[in-house]
């Protein structure tokens, strides 16, 4: 199961038993009983929430592993100090999923809170805090139950949401309501509030980070993303892997080799064409020792109307991920499984590029001659000429560095499209950024909307090894035109296991696709969704562009067309924001 606690601070002046005494016994009944306090912090947590006494009064919720992989049971591992040297200790040493809570000296009452960078997988921070006073937790129902948060929504918020999609912001659905978001700090001190990014991607990009070979580069991914899977594993029971049978969910069950757990492997199909990995699969989980079980998407499944997960706080689920969710909860459920294990985040980490980028690092970096070999690398990768290449590698290297927002002004109406966004912390590129780097670690940021995805993950804990810190870091240290080396796309991660997949998963090139499944869904409930949007609170709130979403509904799809999926994601908004009071 996995672990909850609700931290309250009482408004300035008042004593947390005096104000909230009311609250403990409607706390108990939902699990909620142990107590800590930090200054004037009083927390709750379940028994299954891991916690950890720190020097000086902190406390760490969750786990937390040493670099190779060994679980931390005990504060006597750090010295005495101060509290920003031992989270500054605490980052560049050991890594994991947790939240950090310190009293922060010199003021008696000041707190700080330091969500750890994986970013998926993690242990949430939802806070709303105003004059000194309010509530941290891990589940917004759990501040609703208590009757310390009435929701309410924040239409802005939902209107940014629409107009850039896929941008995980501090920013939340719910009014006043923010998210910590990884590798940053919290600090409160009476009534002044901060946050902070504590931990930087661009930190481990520098040309005094970098590997200089593809062997070095190799031999430090495989090192991290095992001492990750073997540190997980060592807190699991019976762990549901979900293998598609594509390179990044083949390698985390590769590092599941010879462990303790019991492992369930399930891959997915769907009735059309498009998503059928099983011979990939089959052959990873043959290797793995362990039996394949197959389970097919219905389009039944994919449905644009459900209750959000009680600690959804900000639109995240749709049709696809509904139907997934629901599938791998069965199968948990089916074969006793205490953890889900995924490979996702594995394009961003494994830097599968899509562009020119890489061979335009290398060009930066290495000169003309570097850039000869990335170039005719991206040749092959592409299956274009060598021309083409150079052109389009000469043309990244000539043109601005874009920007890290993509807006999507389709079906919106005109005031909504014009909004901004607030920025993510590691949009923040510096002025010398290489090209490739900006592109993975502006993906990598989109990797932090995994756990929100997936409600499966409520009730037991959903591991991405890949998304652990080590690996991000081992992943950044090595330089884009190393993940293109040889034409292959995450060439690097490949050399790293090449002993340990079977030959048909390390050297396929091709990814699945649930568009051919995507679409027929859509097909077979236009009139549903049309029905579902028009007569809903984006529409009400003057959100949408009606005229033009009534004309592409009513219009038939060519061929391929894949525009549909914007409807999908007006359709996950309308549900979550139709769900809320």
């Amino acid at each position: 199961m996995r672990g909850h606690y609700l931290a309250i601070l009482p408004p300035d002046g008042l004593d947390v038993d005096e104000a909230f005494s009311h609250l403990y016994a409607a706390l108990q009944t939902k699990g909620l009983c142990a107590r800590y306090r930090l200054g004037a912090m009083t927390l709750f947590v379940t028994q299954h929430m891991p916690t950890l006494s720190l020097p000086g009064g902190g406390l760490l919720l969750g786990h937390l592993f040493t670099r190779d992989g060994a679980a931390v049971d005990s504060g006597s591992a750090f010295l005495e100090e101060e509290p920003a040297q031992l989270r500054r200790r605490i980052l560049e040493r050991f890594w994991g999923s947790y939240l950090l809570l310190q009293p922060d000296a010199p003021e008696p009452d000041a707190i700080t809170v330091t969500r750890s960078p994986a970013a998926a997988g993690n242990v949430s921070c939802i806070h709303a805090i105003s004059e000194g006073g309010g509530f941290i937790t891990s589940d917004i129902s759990l501040a609703v139950d208590a009757r310390l948060y009435q929701q309410r929504i924040d239409w802005d918020f939902i209107a940014q949401r629409l107009g850039y999609p896929g941008i995980k912001t501090s920013r939340t659905g719910l009014a006043d309501v923010r998210e910590l978001l990884p590798g940053c700090t919290l600090s409160i001190n009476r009534g002044d509030i901060s946050t902070r990014p504590l931990w930087s991607p661009w930190d481990f990009v520098g040309p005094e980070h970098r590997y200089d070979n593809l062997r070095d580069a190799a031999t430090q991914v495989r090192r991290a993303i095992q001492n990750a899977v073997q540190a997980w594993t060592a807190m699991d029971d019976t762990l549901l892997l979900e293998l598609s049978g594509g390179l990044d969910s083949s390698i985390v069950a590769a590092c599941l080799r010879h462990r303790n757990a019991r492992i369930i492997c399930c891959n997915l199909t769907t009735p059309v064409p498009g998503v059928d990995e099983q011979p990939y699969a089959r052959a990873m989980a043959s290797q793995l020792g362990v039996p394949l079980y197959t389970e097919q998407l219905t389009f039944d499944q994919a449905r644009f109307e459900f209750a959000p997960a009680p600690d959804s706080v900000a639109p995240a689920v749709g049709p696809l991920q509904y139907a997934v969710d629901q599938t791998m909860a069965a199968v948990a459920e089916r074969h006793d499984a205490t953890a889900y294990y995924s490979g996702g985040g594995g394009d961003s980490v494994f830097c599968y590029l899509r562009t020119a980028a890489p061979a335009a690092d290398a060009w930066k970096t290495k000169g003309l001659r570097g850039a000869v070999t990335a170039i005719r690398d991206l040749a092959d990768m592409h299956q274009c000429t060598l021309w083409k290449a150079a052109r389009l590698t000469l043309a990244k290297r000539r043109r601005p560095p874009p920007s890290a927002f993509h807006p999507d002004p389709t079906f919106l109406a005109a005031d909504v499209a014009s909004m901004k966004p607030q920025a993510h912390p590691w949009f923040a590129a510096p002025a010398n950024a290489l090209p490739g780097d900006r592109e993975r670690i502006f993906d990598l940021a989109g990797n932090q909307l995994f756990q929100d995805q997936a409600s499966r993950g409520t009730k037991h804990p959903l591991r991405f090894p890949l998304l652990s810190q080590p690996v991000m870091e081992a992943c950044l240290r090595t330089p884009s035109w190393m993940w293109i080396d040889g034409g292959r796309n995450r060439a690097v991660a490949r050399a790293a296991f090449a002993t340990l997949l079977p030959p048909s998963v390390a050297n396929r090139q091709s990814k699945a696709t649930y568009m051919s499944y995507l679409g027929a869904v859509y097909e077979r409930n236009k009139a549903q969704i049309a029905d579902f949007l028009l007569s809903g609170r984006l529409r009400s709130q003057g959100l949408l562009d009606e005229r033009a979403l009534r004309t592409f509904l009513a219009t038939p799809l060519p061929a391929r067309d894949q525009s549909f999926l914007r409807v999908f994601d007006l359709c996950m908004v309308e549900n979550w924001v139709r769900h809320q009071p």
